[in-house]
């Protein structure tokens, strides 16, 4: 399931790509899909494993060629460790929002970028955000360790993109079917996965994510724009 979009984020065969925080992996594996040469950096040791061990198999299984398998390492998203303009493209999805010092890390990501280099984060929309803070305090920081920190508005996130040296070029909203299914499990506990509501929610939207019927297609276009759960913000960077 992605998030970015590459075509609007005009992603091409053989860019140099860099995904902060790519948790399990699911962008970098698209952009090795498409020919892209990515690398993969997360600061939890146990998705960086995972990671490295699929796009393993996925090389074993002749999905990607070897060439373009993700490098993966672990790292701090506020001190990258590459020199100035490595990228072509920096992406970060559902990142920010988990970052004290999120300023540090879109300057970091600023930093790697080549001068009219490709940009794309996505956080939590903000208002079906705050109705998953009011509805449960252990959805959040301080209650969950590692949890989000803040509720983005789209003035505040393009106001730092901005800050950083990135001229934003445009946005959208996805999963929109994902935002009542927060909604659920805030209701009823956001740890508690064996709810039976919750296991028919979830059901459902495995059920979108394998599957991708088009009746939920369309729901979710219809939705998205309202509903969404992401809010995806492209950009580029300044300089020449």
């Amino acid at each position: 399931m992605l998030t970015i979009r590459f075509d609007e984020l005009g992603l091409r065969p053989g860019d140099r790509v860099l995904d902060v925080g790519a948790g399990f992996g699911r962008h970098v594996y698209e952009c090795a899909r498409q020919g892209a040469h990515a690398v993969a950096l997360d600061y939890a040791a146990d998705e960086v494993a995972t990671t490295r061990n699929t796009l393993g198999a996925m090389v074993a299984a002749g999905e990607i060629s070897p060439e373009s398998s993700p490098g993966v390492l672990r790292g701090d998203a506020t001190r990258l460790p590459f020199p100035d303009a490595t990228f072509d493209v920096v992406i970060t999805s559902e990142v920010l929002e988990h970052i004290t010092d999120d300023t540090a890390a879109i300057r970091e990501m600023a930093r790697v970028l080549r001068p009219g280099g490709r940009f794309a984060a996505s956080v939590p929309a903000r208002w079906p955000e705050t109705i998953n803070w009011r509805l449960s305090d252990e959805y959040h920081a301080p209650a969950a360790v590692g949890g989000h920190v803040r509720i983005y508005s789209q003035v505040e996130l393009t106001a730092k993109l901005r800050a950083a040296g990135l001229n934003v070029t445009g946005g959208h909203r996805t999963h929109a079917l994902h935002s009542p299914y927060w909604w659920l499990r805030c209701a009823v506990g956001p740890t508690n996965d064996d709810h039976p509501l919750v296991r028919r929610y979830r059901s459902l939207l495995e059920y979108e994510i394998i599957k991708q019927p088009r009746s939920l297609a369309l729901v979710e276009t219809v939705l998205a724009p309202v509903l969404g759960k992401s809010s995806v913000v492209y950009a580029t960077r300044r300089g020449s």
